[in-house]
């Protein structure tokens, strides 16, 4: 009976599954940031639980529904004027034809798209359809991410509500599965991981962010802080900004508003910025958890290839508990051979 009741509510549960995960990870992350905001409200947990939901919905829903529909506009205004036969592109410059290694190629195509813009999509619509499904199915996925997680938000926000609760519900049963006074220890690493990896992903995408609309700023990038705003999504759900930075390098050369000087060395920072979460990432993951960060880097990245986004979490945590019960198997059979040896009678001469 206990089996089938089991699989029965593993079913039931299933559908929801992502949106529960999603909202207990981001109740455990923001649960430090809810007791602060608890004591502004005079102890009203559910007050300050609103109030932080509010604010992570204003911050981040209409930001991206204003995005989102820019995007939808940007679109149709694209497909009217490829339709219309409309779309221009000028001239290259005669020096891309100096470039080395592509120069060459890329001058005769850009300038055969220039001289006859019909004929040269007509050329490449094969290519050109493939790639607009795939751009397609790629902001669809980023958008059914977001509202996963506005969505996610919410439920986080009735968990921390209920957090002292909650967490000593979770000792109890972390207790249950464990032997007696090992649950606290389990709740105390899996806290400590999942806000770890929360800075080490959020907090990273944050600072990838800032230094891509930085630069995106200074070198004179139209809609340089929604560009911002979309690495920092990138980075939540684990894309590389090159996704952005490739189009804005692109958008630097083909223009020509800079000199050749200034566009190579908003090349090299705004490269260097894409890349700056392979740096970062191994700095903040790991802090504050009694396990090494490679352990939970690993386990962080292979939750993410085995489960997506939501196994960054899962797999650290897992690796990180894993890891903990094995080094203590060991270290119990160091002390069992310790005692074994004093327990040995000695031999006097």
């Amino acid at each position: 009976l206990i089996a089938f009741l089991v699989v029965m509510c593993a079913k039931i549960f299933a559908p929801f599954m992502g949106l529960m995960l999603w909202a207990l990870i981001l109740a455990v992350a923001l649960y430090p940031l809810h007791v602060r905001i608890t004591q502004m409200f005079g102890g009203r947990r559910g007050t300050a639980a609103t109030a932080l939901v509010l604010a992570g919905l204003l911050l981040i829903g209409v930001p991206t529904v204003i995005l989102g529909s820019s995007f939808a506009d940007h679109m149709h205004t694209s497909y009217v004027a490829f339709t219309n036969n409309t779309v221009t592109i000028k001239q290259p410059d005669p020096a891309v034809a100096e470039w080395p290694v592509i120069g060459k190629k890329l001058y005769a195509t850009w300038s055969s798209a220039a001289d006859n813009l019909p004929a040269f999509l007509q050329k490449i619509k094969p290519q050109l359809t493939d790639l607009a499904k795939n751009m397609l199915s790629f902001a669809a996925g980023i958008m059914g991410s977001v509202f996963l997680f506005l969505g996610a938000l919410i439920v986080s926000g009735i968990i921390m509500a209920y957090g002292e609760s909650g967490s000593q519900a979770t000792g109890r049963i972390l207790n249950r599965v464990s032997r007696a006074g090992k649950g606290p220890q389990m709740q105390r690493l899996t806290t400590a991981t999942i806000r770890s990896v929360a800075v080490g992903v959020i907090g990273v995408a944050f600072i990838q962010a800032l230094l891509l609309g930085i630069g995106f700023f200074l070198a004179g990038i139209p809609a340089a802080g929604p560009l911002a705003f979309i690495v920092m999504l990138l980075g939540i759900v684990q894309l590389p900004a090159m996704f952005v930075t490739l189009p804005v390098l692109g958008y630097i050369w083909w223009a020509g508003e800079l000199s050749t000087t200034w566009s190579i060395v908003w090349t090299v920072y705004l490269l260097v910025a894409g890349m700056a979460d392979n740096v970062l990432k191994p700095l903040l993951l790991g802090r504050g958890v009694d396990a090494p960060m490679p352990v939970i880097l690993l386990g962080a990245l292979g939750g993410m290839v085995s489960a997506g986004i939501v196994g960054l979490f899962i797999g650290a945590v897992l690796l990180a508990v894993g890891y903990q019960l094995f080094m203590e198997w060991v270290d119990q059979a160091d002390i069992e051979m310790t005692e074994g040896a004093d327990r040995t009678p000695s031999v006097s001469s």
